[in-house]
């Protein structure tokens, strides 16, 4: 491949997927590629990482930030952007430019930072950053050429809170889901079928108010 070879990447969008069983959103992604020769195909990765110092945030977001960020009178030093997720597909061929969708697998798991930091906002967008990678595949009159995907490919993008949302909402409708030890689970299994409880929620909600009322 030439030198002056160039290859861009702008997010265009993103949105849930609407048919997928796990949640996934798909962000549309559109790419120039400036040169003579058609591109064969590309196996494209993304970094996906959120930036929160690239938004404001209420008092009610500011309380659900503190697991990670601490409180808001020490954010200068502890909030700092951070990995929600890795992500890839392979591109067909095209001449030009393209638009293509990357999929982003999502969990509404509370352990994994992108998830409490998602679940604490109320509105407004999730600043984000894609640093992409991959490799680049030519076909020329002399054959096949590979490149790597520039190192300094990237592209920021304001996601709606909503989108998030809406996805989880879609995939567990009034619920959500934390992770458990499996001793804690026995025990909560354990007090639930002592007490003939119909389920864990009532399990849970039964152990916090006796908490509240204990205090």
């Amino acid at each position: 491949m030439s030198p002056a070879y160039s290859i861009t990447f702008a997010v265009l969008g993103i949105k849930p997927e609407p048919y997928a069983v796990t949640p996934i959103l798909s962000a549309r992604v559109g790419i120039a590629a400036l040169a003579e020769e058609p591109v064969h195909a590309i196996a494209l990765r993304a970094q996906v990482r959120i930036e929160p110092r690239r938004r404001s945030y209420t008092d009610e977001e500011a309380a659900g930030l503190t697991d990670l960020f601490g409180p808001r009178e020490r954010w200068q030093d502890t909030q700092r952007t951070f990995l929600w997720m890795h992500c890839a597909t392979t591109i067909p061929g095209f001449t030009g430019g393209a638009e293509v969708d990357l999929p982003m697998q999502c969990t509404y798991d509370f352990e994994v930072a992108g998830s409490k930091y998602l679940h604490a906002l109320r509105d407004g967008t999730v600043p984000l950053r894609f640093l992409f990678s991959g490799t680049v595949f030519i076909r020329g009159e002399g054959g096949f050429a590979v490149q790597q995907v520039p190192w300094d490919r990237e592209d920021t993008f304001d996601m709606p809170v909503s989108v998030w949302r809406d996805l989880m909402a879609a995939h567990f409708p009034n619920s959500g889901w934390v992770r458990l030890t499996r001793e804690t689970l026995d025990a909560l299994s354990a007090f639930k079928h002592e007490r003939g409880l119909l389920g864990y929620d009532d399990a849970v909600t039964k152990l916090l108010t006796a908490g509240r009322d204990a205090t």
